[in-house]
């Protein structure tokens, strides 16, 4: 491969249909796409990384949607893969912010073929970064393999990478997110994870400094933890930990608002911000996103970041 990429994600895609409305009052859904990798792709992009995304998608009335979106995107497509399987699809209505319904339609989805013969060496080493989530690993036993060769691979070849176990109990179980985290953790290098879901389910753990520290024995160098309980974000890294405030907490819809995070901070880490600048950037991000309705509709674009971090930080 010729042109070198600055991240590459490994995921899911899903036709997201949303409204603003009670589903059962909607009279219209707006189309788009998501997806939890997706959005941390998507979200560097609009950041102005370049980023490659690695999946399967359905060979159905959805997936020149899905590609030609994608393409106008910026969002390099050589390795997306079809297959006779359904693309997965989700429809959300979020009324307000203490109101949401969503309903998933994932099984046996295009994205759960994904196997370790979709991850090209290559191309993985023609990246500076490579990102992957508990959720796709969840998505089949091929899947969570093609994860871990990728991690392999990148190690192997002096590649950073960066996981979120991203738990969810209609995806997953404990047991299970913490067997997929075990097969990744010796060769992560950034770890994003939520206090409220991650680090209960999988470390058992629920104070942010012990669950720096303990990762930080395991070798994973750089940590952040989404704290929703005490609105802000705490970035471990080099012994240190900074506390970190949400950019605003005036929320319309924190639907992949996470993702969106983990997408600005792995650009601006790339681009030189040291983790404590990349956390204050990737939380402008994320609460930009979450004051939209849709997953990746909503992702904002790098001038109003970058305007907005330069000011506060000038």
């Amino acid at each position: 491969m010729d042109n070198k990429l600055d991240i590459v994600a490994i995921g899911e895609s899903l036709i997201e249909l949303s409204t603003n409305a009670k589903m059962s009052a909607s009279g219209c859904l707006y189309k788009y796409y998501g997806g939890d990798a997706l959005a941390t792709a998507v979200s560097a992009l609009r950041m102005g990384s370049k980023v490659g995304f690695i999946t399967r998608i359905g060979n159905d009335p959805f997936k020149d949607y899905l590609l030609e979106s994608w393409e106008n995107e910026g969002l390099d497509i050589s390795q997306v893969k079809l297959t006779n399987e359904p693309n997965g699809l989700y429809i959300i209505a979020r009324p307000s912010l203490d109101e949401k319904e969503v309903v998933y339609y994932r099984k046996k989805i295009a994205p759960s073929k994904l196997s370790i013969d979709d991850i090209n060496e290559d191309y993985i080493k023609c990246t500076d970064v490579i990102y992957a989530s508990g959720v796709t690993q969840s998505l089949s036993a091929s899947a969570a393999e093609a994860v871990e060769y990728a991690y392999k691979l990148a190690k192997d070849n002096g590649i950073l990478t960066a996981y979120d176990p991203n738990y969810h109990s209609i995806l997953t179980t404990p047991d299970d997110a913490k067997e997929a985290f075990s097969r990744v953790s010796n060769n992560v290098d950034i770890m994003f994870l939520n206090t409220k879901h991650d680090s209960i389910n999988i470390l058992e753990i629920d104070s942010p400094e012990n669950i720096i520290k303990k990762l930080w024995d395991m070798g994973i160098q750089t940590v952040v933890l989404k704290s929703s309980d005490r609105k802000g974000y705490y970035t471990g890294y080099n012994g240190n930990i900074v506390f970190t405030d949400f950019y605003t907490c005036d929320y319309v819809d924190t639907t992949c608002s996470g993702d969106t995070f983990n997408g600005g901070f792995l650009h601006a880490f790339n681009h030189g911000f040291t983790p404590f600048e990349a956390t204050k950037f990737a939380s402008i991000t994320a609460g930009l996103q979450a004051k939209g309705i849709g997953a990746i509709k909503s992702i904002p674009y790098k001038d109003e970041v970058y305007t907005i971090y330069r000011g506060n930080n000038g």
